[in-house]
């Protein structure tokens, strides 16, 4: 067999799928081939693949996480101080306040609406606290003592039948304009002896 023979021959492999992910795009790249079926089974794939990232496309930018604060990356974080410098009328422009924190204005810009403390967001609106606790009396009196000191208003409280001495509980909590911080709240509920894997289940 010569060279040329060998070069053709080697061109004869299966149909392969390339795809870029580049900002939701997806390209597909079919080499020759000479197994049946093979075209058909590809474009189906591509198919597919499009019409998985059209839904998580579609999906961005409806759904909410609440993250602690150590996990935030620094430039998120930064543009929340940026956006409180202004708020508060520290600084009189987005570049003053992002010089001050040290990022860009083109992070500012791109992420000060898709970033904000829990907080600021919370005024008005009901969350959802899950947590456990040990079965001892009077200590969910000392749970409730805790929310109350930070000025949240108890709208409903439920309650398992403990299982080896732990019962889960689900409170709904109205977040006032005179409520402090939601996170030192639940810092300091975790805090407190017998409570364990507190955590905010939902925002309405």
């Amino acid at each position: 067999m010569d060279a040329g023979a060998r070069r053709k021959k080697s061109l004869a492999i299966p149909v392969s799928l390339c795809y870029n992910f580049s900002r939701w795009q997806t390209n597909v790249h079919d080499t020759k081939t000479n197994l049946p079926g093979q075209n058909s089974l590809s474009i189906r794939m591509a198919r597919e693949m499009r019409a998985s990232l059209r839904l998580q496309r579609e999906a961005m930018g409806t759904r909410y996480f609440v993250v602690k604060e150590q996990a935030v990356p620094e430039v998120l974080l930064k543009v929340v101080e940026a956006k409180k410098l202004l708020d508060t009328g520290r600084v009189q422009t987005v570049n003053e306040a992002a010089d001050k924190v040290g990022i860009s204005r083109s992070s500012f810009y791109k992420y000060k609406d898709d970033v904000f403390q829990f907080h600021d967001n919370s005024q008005g609106v009901t969350i959802t606290l899950t947590f456990q606790m040990e079965d001892e009396p009077g200590l969910l009196s000392e749970v409730l003592k805790i929310i109350a000191g930070f000025q949240a208003n108890i709208l409903t409280i439920h309650q398992s039948i403990p299982i080896n001495g732990v019962a889960s509980l689900s409170l709904s909590v109205q977040v006032l304009p005179t409520t402090g911080e939601i996170s030192d709240m639940v810092e300091a509920m975790e805090r407190h002896r017998g409570v364990r894997n507190v955590r905010i289940l939902a925002k309405a």
